[in-house]
């Protein structure tokens, strides 16, 4: 064996290097073996607008952590990578470029349009693409999909036809969320509603006989000129007589009716309330009930049209504040009141979402939903962490039908053609050339495309080659795991499976393992208004990819958010140094050392202990990740090999490596190999370059430790004395503990006196003095009687023995009494402020609660090492 490692660890010329070894070598692509049942992700598909974010750094991290130990585990391994054409946001960039040329896409028309998306898809689409691989994303590339793919168009048009002909999808005119700015509905889950302070008008609407008039309420009086209906409660007695009556409606002078529904609220302003169905959703449904007319007062721009009167052409917010000194100058406005109340927002532009009545494409949601429920309730697909199920099942049992049309050009164009010349309509799988009712060439297909979420429902299965039966389909179907934040679980979680129990009717993953979102270092989400987004790539470029994986990997747990904060990458950064380290002083010890199975009978102590301990972790990170608790895993692993690895047992190992002993030198060797070897595989799915780097040292075959085989227990490894070790750490612990009270310099030795209460400790101290020696810093030791009580010395206890460190000749006693007495007086007067400001009731009862609290933390602070310095000086002065 020969060692290569320089002795600074560069990230940029591994991290290059071995991503295109595996790329070149072929080892993400996934085999299909029917002897072995294949373990299965799909990349939650990102916008090909989109860059790297630390949401997805994170996702696609847990994603490639358990695809990395699931491959190790020789298990048949897809991770199927692809991006989603993503409508609204890829439309919004291309129209940006085409108005700095001072074009809109009507100027293009259609098809140049069209030209122009997929020009600017093929040059910025693979730009997130990159980025994962930079991260270290071990996907099967040679299986990329995207949405706009012919087999994924192909699977999409199969189901909007399958659904329609079931009856399941269906065009009419309902209440939908419109987004002025992006100009398309949204479908309710894309609308992010936000508290805002508003007002609340109080308006008078004249009774037509004259005698007098109803007060009503609202936050938009701009709406006001669609309405067709005055609403009471019909429990209210306050408007019971009033039921049946006309009023007129202000402005528009024209005649509406009051009528009763249970939906009005008598709570709320006046109890009785406009009713606009063109511009409000539950107005619309109360509208259906009461047979009542649609007005529209709004355009698509968000704009007042013809039906508004005198205010047509005004922007909606313009028309209020002109309709509002209308109503105070005909003395129709009563008052004004201040309202927090919630707003919808579009979720792609922040614009405020206008509700309005238009002829939409719809799937009926209940058919669906129910077995989308029972599948979940029956376990077949389980939540991590199970508390996600019930936010699920409760979103799909009060579900309403999803509106899947969209406004836009950049998409999967509705399959229906209707006739000129007939007016027949015709939803067909393949391109219409002429109608099919009366052979008329003069065809219009439908002009909106589907919401992008209608095909990326499909994804588990669309991207395995459905609707065609391929063998991926048979083989990599049902997916195992789908790893994605608790934002989308409606927009698509919920989309997916009731897809897949419709056209496979199999569940589409055994498991939705939910991340958190990442947050700053206050807890507060990310976001470019508060400028305190953190690029990923930045941090890959400073410390590392697998810097940036491990610090994302520990400290987190499924379904919750976690905090992003540059000392954690720091100290990932750490480990990955120390892993290097390590690893140097192992290869360089190997040198020249041929690999041979370890003989236990010749093993001592600290290696049992090592070997036991290795077997421990390898247990905990296999069970750990298994459960998809990566978080604790990737700690189990870091623990082991820092603490108990390099700071123990390299440590002791030095001893026997520096000896005369060959036979203790190779036993040493074997335990060392063995180890790394082992850690090694339990970090890679956490940190692959480094661990790549550093096997290829361990292993000169040429073999990659991507594919090499996970860790087993081995229970040869299961010994049953180990408990000795830790109690030799705890005193070697000890004792440096009473060096570092007594300020001892490192260079200076110590002599420790045994107080043995059990034989066998006794023993293990003497087995292993070399040990001690070494660790503690001892040059001397002398196994004392039980009654003998060593003045001026600092004692630690462990399991059978007391141990006691003199300190005369390691110490000067009185330079030390004098330093500690100094120490003590500037504690007391600490201590004597602090009690001042506890006593002064003016501070306690008005500062702030966690000022105060830290104050008698404090307080506590200075008590216990004023104690700690006196018990100090009573041994020190003791004769």
């Amino acid at each position: 064996m020969t060692v290569n490692l320089p002795s600074v660890y560069d990230p940029k010329n591994v991290e290059e290097k071995w991503y295109k070894y595996w790329e070149e070598n072929d080892l993400f692509r996934a085999k299909i073996d029917k002897r072995k049942k294949p373990f299965t992700i799909v990349i939650p598909p990102p916008n090909v607008t989109g860059n790297l974010h630390m949401g997805h750094a994170l996702n696609n991290t847990l994603q490639d952590i358990l695809i990395r130990f699931k491959r190790m585990q020789q298990i048949p391994t897809l991770w199927l990578p692809g991006t989603d054409h993503a409508g609204i946001a890829t439309e919004a960039k291309v129209k940006e470029q085409l108005a700095q040329e001072g074009l809109s896409k009507y100027d293009l028309g259609r098809e140049k349009f069209l030209e122009r998306v997929w020009a600017w898809k093929e040059k910025y689409g693979g730009t997130i693409v990159n980025q994962l691989k930079k991260l270290g994303a071990s996907c099967d590339w040679s299986r990329f999909r995207f949405t706009l793919d012919e087999g994924l168009s192909k699977a999409v048009r199969e189901v909007f036809v399958s659904l329609y002909e079931k009856g399941l999808i269906y065009r009419g005119d309902y209440i939908i969320n419109w987004c002025p700015t992006c100009k398309t509905t949204l479908s309710d889950i894309e609308v992010e509603y936000e508290e805002h302070q508003g007002k609340l008008y109080y308006i008078k609407y004249p009774f037509k006989n004259g005698k007098g008039f109803i007060q009503i309420a609202t936050t938009r009086p701009e709406t006001m000129l669609g309405d067709v209906a005055v609403a009471v409660n019909p429990g209210d007695e306050r408007y019971k007589h009033l039921i049946g009556e006309t009023v007129i409606l202000p402005i528009m002078e024209r005649e509406i009716p009051i009528i009763a529904d249970e939906y009005v609220d008598m709570e709320f302003g006046t109890g009785a309330v406009k009713i606009t169905p063109g511009h409000d959703p539950n107005d619309f449904e109360i509208g259906l009930r009461h047979k009542l007319p649609v007005v529209k007062v709004m355009n698509e721009e968000g704009m007042m049209n013809e039906n508004a009167g005198k205010y047509a052409g005004l922007d909606r917010y313009e028309a209020r504040k002109l309709i509002v000194e209308e109503l105070k100058a005909k003395d129709l406005l009563v008052k004004i009141d201040d309202l927090n109340h919630s707003i919808g927002h579009c979720y792609r532009c922040d614009t405020v979402v206008e509700p309005m009545v238009s002829k939409q494409w719809f799937v009926k949601m209940k058919p669906l939903a129910e077995p989308a429920i029972q599948v979940v309730k029956d376990g077949k697909v389980k939540f991590v962490p199970e508390r996600f199920t019930k936010i699920y099942v409760n979103w799909l049992e009060n579900i309403h039908d999803w509106c899947i049309s969209r406004q836009l050009w950049w998409g999967h164009r509705i399959p229906a053609w209707y006739c000129k010349d007939c007016n027949e309509m015709t939803v067909s799988r393949e391109d219409l050339k002429e109608c099919p009712k009366c052979k008329s060439k003069n065809l219009e297909q439908d002009p909106d495309v589907l919401d992008t979420w209608f095909s990326s429902a499909l994804w588990p299965f669309s991207t395995l080659g459905w609707p065609e039966k391929t063998e991926d389909l048979e083989y990599f179907y049902p997916t195992s795991v789908l790893v994605t934040g608790y934002d989308i679980i409606f927009f698509w979680v919920a989309r997916m499976i009731f897809s897949a129990m419709e056209f496979m009717k199999k569940e589409p993953f055994e498991y939705v393992v939910i991340t958190g979102l990442v947050r700053d270092a206050l807890g507060r989400k990310m976001s470019k208004s508060l400028g305190n987004g953190i690029d990923p790539l930045e941090v890959i470029e400073k410390y590392g990819a697998d810097t940036l994986r491990f610090s994302l990997s520990t400290g987190n747990t499924p379904g919750n958010d976690m905090k992003f904060y540059w000392e954690k990458v720091e100290h990932s950064r750490n480990f990955a140094n120390k892993i290097w380290n390590a690893s140097r002083f192992v290869l360089m010890n190997l040198e020249g050392y041929v690999p041979e199975k370890i003989e236990i009978e010749k093993l001592s102590l600290k290696d049992r202990w090592i070997l036991a301990r290795l077997n421990n972790v390898i247990g905990e990170v296999t069970d750990f990740l298994e459960k998809f608790e990566i978080g604790i895993a990737a700690s189990k692993i870091y623990d082991f090999f820092w603490s108990e690895f390099c700071d123990w047992y390299i440590e002791m190992a030095k001893i026997d490596l520096s000896g005369e002993k060959k036979e203790t030198k190779n036993i040493t060797k074997g335990v060392l190999y063995t180890v790394l070897e082992n850690s090694l595989k339990l970090l890679h799915p956490f940190m692959p370059f480094i661990t790549e780097e550093i096997w290829q040292q361990l292993h000169h075959e040429g073999k990659s430790l991507m594919v090499s085989e996970w860790p087993k227990v081995n229970p040869a490894y299961n010994f049953d004395d180990i408990e000795k070790m830790e109690v030799l750490m705890e005193a070697i612990r000890g004792i440096r503990n009473i060096r570092a009270e007594m300020n001892v310099p490192p260079s200076k030795k110590a002599g420790i006196l045994i107080k043995a209460t059990q034989k066998d400790i006794e023993g293990l101290f003497r087995d292993n003095m070399d040990i001690i020696y070494f660790l503690a810093k001892v040059d001397k030791a002398e196994f004392i009687e039980k009654e003998v009580f060593p003045k001026k010395a600092m004692s630690t206890v462990v399991k059978g023995a007391e141990i006691y460190v003199p300190v005369e000749g390691l110490i000067d006693v009185d330079l030390e009494i004098e330093r500690l007495r100094k120490e003590r007086e500037e504690l007391r007067e600490e201590l004597e402020r602090a009690e001042r400001k506890l006593g002064n009731e003016n501070f306690v009862n008005k500062a702030p609660r966690e000022v105060v609290e830290k104050e008698r933390l404090k307080a506590e602070e200075y008590k216990d090492k004023i104690s700690k310095i006196e018990k100090r000086l009573l041994l020190l002065q003791s004769e």
